[in-house]
Order: C-alpha cells, then structure tokens, then sequence
C-alpha cells in the first residue's frame, strides 16, 4: 500500500466515511496488526476504540473466594522488580499503571482519565512528548491520595540505576514533568513513535511515594513494600508467603463502581502445569490456571471433563534456547559469565550453526504444543508486521555432522568431537515442566547423533525465575551454557522486546543481574540499529528496522527460537475473565466475575 492511500485511508476514518473497524481489517490485509493500525490511527489525531469488558454483576462483593493457581509461584510483589511473568502477574493484583493493552492492541485506562490522543491534545505535534491527564479520587490502600507526584516518584525511583528496577529501560531516557495533581508530561529526548512505553502495561505500574519514598536507590531492595504492597488495585493485600500463596481482600474504596465481585482472592503457588490444569479442568478446585505449558494432548483430555476450558490467545512470546556467549565456568574479577570472557565453544561459529540443525521444530510443535504454539525461526513473531519472511529452520543431522567435520570438529573413540583439546560437551538447562524436558531430551538425542554430548540440568521453577539476586540458579546468572524458557512480548510494538539483545542491557554483578540481555551477546551494529528504530517515525522504515534485528540476532545463532507460543490458560466454568495477548493475564481482574 502506498502512503498517499494510507492517508486517504486514515482521512475517511476521521470525516467518517470509513469505520475504524474496517480500517483495521485493510490494514491486517497488507501485513498490518490491529495493535499497530490503533497506534497509526492515534498518531494521526484518531481517538483509539472504546474498550468495554462484559461484567453482569450490581454491586461489589458477595462472589466469596477466587482461587487462582500459579505453578511457577509468586516471589515479590514490587512490579519494578518482577523478572519473570508470575512475579508481573503478582504484583498487578495490587498495583495499576496509568493504561494496559486489549486483545486488539487499544490502550485502556486504568489510573489515567483517558487515553492521549491529538484529539485531546494529548499527543505532541513532533512526537517529543505526551500528556498524561490522572483519574481524580483514587485512593492507595491505605487511604492516602493518588496524585502527580505519585507518577513523577516512579518515573525518579524506576531510572535510578541504584534501585536495579528491570523496568529501566522505560524510564531511563524520558523526562517527566508535574503539570498539576492530576496532570503529568512526558518527554522524549528525541521524535518517539511508540510513546505508550512509560507508566503503560507490565512495566508500568505505579508506586505510592509516601510508601517508598525512603527507599529509591540503594535501599529499594530493603523496602517492607516489596512484600507487603500498598497499590490502588482492586485488592487489598493480606498476607504472603514467598513462593507459596498470595492472599488478598477486596478493596471497599475502588475507584470502579460494583468492582470487584469476588471477596477475597487467593493465588496458591507451586506444583507443575499438569496438575495446575487438572485442578481446573478436571476437579474445578481452582477457577484459573496459569500458563498452560502442558502438551496439547493432555489439555483436549481434560477438557474433555467439562468443568472449564483452555482459553488460547495470540501474543508475541516465544520458546527459545539461548546460547551463553560468555564462559559460566570461569571467574573474572567475581563474576561468572563476564563479558570480558569467550564461550569455549559457541564462539565457533560452525558450533551454532550446527546447534540450529540439530533442533527438530516441527516435532517439538506437532507432538507438544499442538493448538498453543507453532514452530519458529524467528524471535519476533508478532505483530505479524514485524515477522521476518527471511528465516527460515531445518532439521538436518546430516547436515550438522558436515559442519562441524569440516570446521575440524572430529569424533573421538567415545564418539564425542574436540577440538583443540576441546571436548563438544555443554550443560543446557531450563526449567521443571514436561514440555520444557520433552524439548530437552528430542534435541539431546540429535545431538548424541552428531558427537555432541549433551548435559540436561533442570531448576525448580520457583528457583529459576526466581528474581533473588543472590541465588546462582536464575535465568539472569546463566551459569552453563545454553538455556531454554518463555519470554513474554507484553506490548504491541517491538521495541522493549528486542532491547534484550542491546550491549547496555546485558545482565551482570553490577546491575544486580537486572538487565534484560540474559545471553551477553553484543554487536555494535545491532546497537545503532536498534537506536535509530526508536525514533524513526515512518512506520514502514521502521517495521523493516526491526526486521533487520531480528535477522541479525537469530542469524548469529546464540538464539535459536524454537516455539512462537500463545497465551494458554485455564478457566473454571461460570467465570468470566478477560485476556490479552499484550498484557498479563490479571490486567482485568477487577472485571473478573462467576455467574450466579
């Protein structure tokens, strides 16, 4: 589609002659995702759709208990310093940002009174700033006031690179500004298409200033709050028990009318997916189910029960194995994993070429995953504007056995290969959970066959998305050599998501493991790509940058993606509960409901 009928497009929304509905489906036509022709449309003075979430009951309380099951239990509850998805998850019972995304990728109010647009001169004509107007008579938990100041702490506390906030990234570059207590400006250091980053979704939650006000920088891990939070959510905490249970009441003072219904609310950590599912699906003891990382197979059978159902929603995560570029076996200056040490091995490219080869997609998606994912080469898989056409994945054991040959790689009398005196041998490890070994033991077993000798390591999944800094076994530390898990994509734009391959991310002793580049993989060309995507405005020049990325992180094969998976859930019959695939599963739950 050429500009001129891009904008001829865009005219006849305004005046009218178009609906915004078919709009969006012209635009998913071209290659277009509904998340990113809602961002076109506000960027071009159209107000995004009004999102309204079905919810039948009268008044608040009165729907007694609702029993949430996470098999990856909660251990924080500071959205700041949530690395894994149950920890985000966690934390927004409690705390709201100002917006979170639909399923169709429109922002909707949570703490803010409305949405920025031109229309509401909320949107700057050069696109350096944004205008965030606050919702009046919110209350934190504790009764105190939310207020401008409140945002303009978070925006202080999340860029201070003292508090190790995960969220940094978001915070770092923009300047936020109090216009009055309900009124706060956001700007940008530079034109910024995707200005729904700060204070929005996962990363945008905001805190109470009087709460943490003594804790920003070095002593923000010492915060009471990050276990006992004060948020404005519609839940009040109770009580919590780290890797174990949430337990929350409603909140009398919510700031929604008749919200919540339910009365207390109680998320119960631990087990594995399996059972998570059969508690909802087969026994209806739980009205949820977490992550339904569970072979398709088993789902359809339970399901079968008809006491719930699997709900599947489209996102942008994806299964990956992930290749340390650095050696996890040898100190530098007390650190494992330095970027200022080699892989012994996976510095060969040869070595990661053949790793490529050797992992059997299509099984790993027909035999496993079923409905809930589909095999990839890529690792930017949604929105389907972004996904390159210029990957592609084989399976061949053949083919690994002639590269690493003829990069001199040879078999010993054990059948293994060396080099150099260097044994073909690497740990690979992820978490407990059936599909992840499942994947594990296919991909060992084509190694064994090209003399790679593969070490299965498996971490509890409490430990190994735990966000404890001090414990060697987290996805952060990476301390073997190749790793396998979920990352989440919780925006409809690329560019929080493909941060995790720039050389200031990379996650270290310094930043408290904090940062998002867990493989310490850097290349400077990726680095001013990935600089100049951020403030490229054409959307054409700016989905091919990113493109461009992926191509090039995929391409030097430290990351193998192996599964573009869905958001899969469990839900009890009679609740309603509302997903998106842009943001947590808990980004509604004051709209959650069981019918009488």
């Amino acid at each position: 589609m050429q500009e001129r009928e891009l904008r001829d497009l865009i005219a006849d929304v305004k005046t009218g002659r178009l609906s915004r509905r078919s709009f969006v489906q012209q635009m998913i036509a071209v290659g277009l995702t509904a998340p990113m022709a809602g961002m076109m449309l506000a960027q071009s003075g159209v107000a995004m759709a009004q999102t309204t979430f079905p919810y039948k009951p009268t008044k608040a309380g009165g729907g007694g208990v609702l029993k949430l099951l996470y098999w990856q239990a909660v251990t924080l509850l500071n959205p700041h310093f949530a690395i894994g998805t149950k920890d985000q998850e966690g934390s927004r019972i409690f705390y709201e940002p100002l917006a979170g995304w639909d399923a169709e990728g429109n922002l909707v109010p949570a703490l803010a009174a409305e949405i920025p647009s031109k229309e509401n001169d909320g949107l700057a004509e050069d696109g350096r700033s944004v205008v965030w107007k606050l919702k009046r008579g919110v209350k934190w938990h504790d009764g105190k006031p939310f207020t401008a100041d409140d945002v303009v702490f978070t925006w202080e506390y999340a860029r201070n690179p003292e508090t190790a906030a995960v969220s940094i990234a978001s915070y770092k570059d923009v300047k936020v500004e109090k216009i009055d207590d309900f009124t706060v400006r956001v700007v940008f250091a530079k034109p910024t298409p995707y200005w729904a980053d700060a204070f929005v979704g996962n990363y945008g939650p905001i805190l109470p200033k009087h709460v943490f006000a003594d804790y920003i920088g070095a002593k923000s891990r010492d915060a009471p709050a990050n276990l006992k939070p004060v948020g404005t959510g519609a839940y009040m905490f109770v009580d919590f028990k780290p890797g174990d249970v949430v337990v929350a009441k409603r909140n009398p003072d919510y700031h929604v009318a008749n919200r919540p219904q339910f009365d207390t609310l109680e998320v119960k950590g631990g087990g594995d997916a399996v059972s998570a599912a059969r508690a909802v699906l087969q026994t209806g003891e739980y009205d949820y189910a977490w992550n339904m990382q569970v072979e398709d197979e088993i789902l359809l059978r339970l399901e079968a029960a008809g006491k719930g159902k699997v709900t599947i929603t489209p996102s942008g995560n994806v299964e990956f194995i992930m290749l340390n570029a650095t050696d996890p076996w040898t100190e530098v200056d007390g650190e494992r994993a330095s970027v200022k040490t080699k892989h012994p091995l996976f510095s060969d490219p040869a070595v990661r070429q053949a790793i490529g080869l050797l992992i059997d997609r299509t099984s790993i998606e027909k035999f496993i995953y079923g409905r809930t994912a589909t095999a990839t080469a890529n690792f930017l898989n949604n929105p389907e504007r972004f996904r390159s056409k210029n990957t592609k994945f084989e399976f061949n054991i053949e083919k690994a056995n002639a590269i690493l040959e003829a990069a001199g790689w040879k078999k010993g009398a054990d059948g293994i290969r060396a080099k150099d005196g260097k044994a073909l041998k690497f740990v690979y490890q992820t978490s407990i959970n059936a599909p992840r070994q499942k994947t594990q033991a296919i991909v060992k077993q084509a190694c064994q066959k090209a003399g790679i000798d593969v070490e299965l390591k498996s971490v509890v999944g409490s430990v190994f998305f735990s966000s404890d800094t001090a414990n060697p076994d987290t996805y952060p530390h990476f301390y073997c050599d190749a790793q396998m898990y979920n990352t989440t994509m919780p925006q409809p734009d690329p560019q929080l998501f493909m941060n995790q391959y720039v050389s200031w991310q990379i996650a270290n002793k310094e930043n408290k493991w904090q940062g998002r580049n867990i493989s310490r993989w850097q290349n400077k060309e990726y680095d001013e790509l990935y600089k100049q995507a951020e403030q490229e405005l054409d959307a054409v020049k700016r989905a091919a940058m990113y493109i461009k990325l992926n191509d090039m992180v995929v391409g030097d094969n430290y990351i193998q993606p192996v599964a573009a998976r869905s958001r899969v859930s469990a839900v009890k019959g009679g609740v309603t509960a509302h997903f998106s695939g842009w943001d947590n599963d808990l980004w509604q739950l004051a709209n959650w409901y069981r019918e009488a």
